[in-house]
């Protein structure tokens, strides 16, 4: 799998690469529309729309190793490695960073070193194991960028954003939630861009997903969801199908959508066609859903009206078609439930929960929602979106022997330790609330992601 080795700032030839790719197709829509007033090559970005295969090409096979290529297809013996989570590092929770552990939730590891007051947020795994994608908030721009670092921590390598210039589809510019097709040969990730409601809500106009090469290159948009529809919503958290031929991400009205200040997941295939709803707007399903590794459900968390991050969620299965949806833990609840994923041989799921007033840890219970499994015990740290993965705990670099144990953060003084509960005890003992302060409008100040919202 190729891994990103960009600089932290684009190069000239970087830049001058990744417009290429956006470049041809943007030529020839200029060239189809200049009867229209439209001057070749003016074309912007967000009416860039994927080419879809021919009816004649033959369907992608599927790949070789992935677990669950095809849905309901025996699951082949899956190492369950490292898991990957985003933690904070001050008591203010101005900054944040990447964190492994061990699925028995000991042995934390800070792999990311972000600068002051940045925001380290929505890991994922490569299929081999070796890289972590994620995104980074600037604490000076407000906006987010996609960067990798290897596994064992050490040089973090900023991907080549997509556009950097004054243009209009340029302004705004944020790019969010990484994610590692199971072939490691594309990444999704949500964009959002254009100028801010004018009322107020710090809504940005376009909110999108898209596709890249794991280098930054031959970017194509996948949905169009707001491109008709300014200032609707936000389109978030893409996770892949394991045959790679779908997705699922999460859509979230604004207080002009329809319907209003509500979220569902969604699914669309990799060639853009075949979009739907998954879940009903009355669930308010949102974050990164997760398929189980033989394709056969999807996993996701619910959140309740009000504010952000306030306990009464669940979290539940579907099938991919839609049906059978079922609750994993008590609905309505007490607790703060976040972000859900299964364990890489599907036996398994890692989740976040907060009891009332307090920080999040991660929990494990097995995939029917029982013998739930107190993991770390870092409330201080508000430890939240997981992902499992397939990667041993590897040698730290010489640079970072001293931190092969992740800080430990001072506790604030007003908030005592949430207590050690008991393994193995139910659910709706122990509780759960926000993982998060809440955000005005989005991470970046931008409103291009409504993503206040829960933040486990």
């Amino acid at each position: 799998m190729a891994r990103i080795t960009t600089g932290t700032r684009q190069s000239p030839t970087g830049r001058a690469r990744t417009r290429a790719s956006a470049g041809a197709g943007l030529l020839l829509l200029g060239t189809l529309l200049t009867g229209c007033g439209a001057e070749p090559g003016d074309i912007p970005l967000s009416e860039l729309r994927p080419e879809t295969p021919a009816a004649t090409e033959p369907t992608p096979a599927a790949t070789p190793g992935v677990v669950g290529a095809a849905v309901g297809a025996p699951a082949a013996p899956a190492h369950n490695g490292l898991i990957v989570s985003r933690a904070y590092t001050d008591s203010n929770r101005t900054s944040s960073a990447i964190i492994t552990l061990s699925p028995d939730g000991t042995g934390q590891h800070q792999v990311t070193r972000p600068p002051a007051r940045a925001l380290d947020d929505r890991p994922d795994w490569s299929p081999d194991g070796a890289t972590i994608a994620f995104d980074r908030t600037d604490p000076q721009t407000g906006t987010a960028r996609l960067w990798t670092v290897p596994t064992a921590g050490g040089p973090e390598h900023q991907v080549s954003q997509l556009c950097d210039g004054a243009t209009a589809d340029c302004t705004n510019e944020d790019e969010r939630a990484p994610a590692f097709s199971p072939d490691g040969k594309q990444v999704a990730f949500s964009r959002s861009w254009g100028a801010l409601d004018p009322s107020g809500s710090h809504q940005v106009q376009y909110s999108d997903l898209y596709l890249m090469s794991p280098e930054g290159t031959d970017v194509q948009r996948l949905t169009f969801l707001t491109n008709d529809k300014p200032y609707s919503g936000a389109v978030s958290n893409p996770s892949w199908s394991p045959d790679g031929k779908q997705l699922t991400f999460e859509y979230r009205t604004s207080a002009t959508g329809q319907p209003a200040n509500s979220r569902a997941i969604y699914v669309v295939s990799a060639d853009g066609t075949g979009l739907r709803q998954l879940t009903p707007w009355d669930l308010r399903a949102g974050d990164r859903a997760d398929w189980s590794p033989d394709g056969t459900q999807i996993l996701f968390t619910t959140y309740p009206v009000g504010p952000d991050n306030a306990p009464g969620g669940a979290i539940y299965t579907v099938h991919p078609d839609g049906s059978a949806i079922g609750a994993l833990t008590p609905a309505p609840s007490d607790a703060f439930y976040g972000q859900a994923a299964y364990a890489p041989d599907g036996k398994s799921i890692v989740f976040a929960q907060a009891p009332s007033g307090a920080g999040a840890d991660l929990y494990s219970m097995q995939a029917d929602g029982t013998d739930v499994t107190r993991l770390t015990n870092s409330a201080d740290r508000w430890l939240s979106r997981p992902a499992w993965g397939t990667a041993d705990v590897p040698a730290a670099p010489a640079d970072q022997v001293q931190a092969s144990q992740a800080p430990q953060v001072p506790q604030a003084s007003q908030a005592p330790r949430t207590p050690r509960p008991d393994a193995r005890q139910p659910a709706q003992a122990q509780g759960q609330a926000s993982a998060d302060k809440p955000r005005s409008g989005t991470e970046s100040g931008s409103g291009s992601e409504s993503e206040s919202e829960s933040d486990e």
